[in-house]
């Protein structure tokens, strides 16, 4: 089985469905509640289990409560904890979310702050049975060595670049590199991401794309910014979807399919997560993605 080895963060996500997000400082009622793992690569990790892909996960929490409820999630999804860090005395990662009639959110997160950064704990090689690895923008010193580890086995290394990242040679030793607009935004100074990505992309040796949820992807081919459009879908939570997206595309690359194969999958799974409501849980599974992509033609 082709497997995936993720590292980034991993939480516990308290997820509430509102009529509208919140504008001032009142009380407000919600529809619905799903209490579900989270986190950008805790999330991709789920997802490729849910694929059918083999998954690791290596991320940081305390030693507490709350990390022990995350590490169950995981581990009842069928990915691999082995390589999950507990700190003592610290407190691990948790999110509160509201999510709007109209599918988005409003996110308010934390991560304890004395999370120790060194990453020397890590393996010095990957699992066997590892055809690709997707790391986050949460853990620079640890993302780095993943996609270190990824160089030296000759496999894709993919980051989710959903926020600018940390480590200034985090892009250049990936293989592949997905950003958010922001973070595309923030790195090329450009407002317009096709503009943003013909920007880094001329002194880039990696491959890279920007995701824009229902504008769909850009992505650089031959030196040409291309586009492919999101399938249309009617939204009811989009919380999780960029995750789902790249652990789908992280996976794809793993089973040797190609770039503009592996968009059309990931968007088709991150498309279906986007009609469930709860984060996570509304990741599909294999057979879901190939009926989608059938039906769409």
């Amino acid at each position: 089985m082709t497997g995936v080895f993720c590292l980034g963060i991993s939480t516990l996500d308290y997820v509430y469905s509102v009529e509208t997000l919140p504008t001032r400082g009142e009380k407000y009622r919600s529809r619905g509640l799903a209490v579900v793992g989270g986190g950008c690569a805790g999330n991709a990790s789920v997802a490729i289990a849910r694929l059918g892909g083999r998954s690791w996960l290596a991320t940081r929490l305390a030693d507490d409560v709350t990390g022990d409820q995350i590490v169950a999630d995981l581990a009842s999804e069928g990915v691999e904890t082995d390589f999950v860090r507990r700190v003592a005395g610290l407190r691990s990662p948790v999110s509160a979310i509201l999510v709007d009639a109209q599918g988005e959110r409003m996110i308010i997160s934390y991560s304890d702050p004395d999370m120790p950064e060194e990453a020397g704990w890590l393996p010095s090689q990957l699992p066997d049975g590892v055809g690709a690895v997707l790391a986050d923008t949460r853990w620079g010193l640890g993302s780095l060595a993943a996609l270190q580890m990824a160089r030296a086995a000759g496999i894709p290394g993919v980051l989710d670049g959903d926020r600018t990242p940390p480590h200034p040679d985090l892009v250049a030793t990936a293989s592949h590199v997905a950003f958010s607009a922001q973070a595309l935004a923030e790195l090329s100074g450009e407002a317009d991401p096709r503009r943003g990505l013909a920007r880094l992309a001329k002194d880039a040796a990696t491959w890279l794309a920007v995701t824009l949820g229902r504008e769909g992807v850009l992505f650089v081919e031959d030196g040409e910014v291309v586009h492919t459009p999101a399938f249309p879908i009617e939204t009811v939570d989009t919380l999780g979807a960029g995750d789902v997206w790249h652990g789908a595309f992280t996976l794809a690359l793993a089973e040797g399919q190609g770039a503009r194969a592996a968009i059309r999958f990931a968007s088709a799974a991150a498309a279906i997560k986007c009609t469930r409501f709860g984060g996570r849980t509304g990741a599909p599974g294999r057979d879901e993605v190939l009926a989608f992509l059938a039906a769409a033609g």
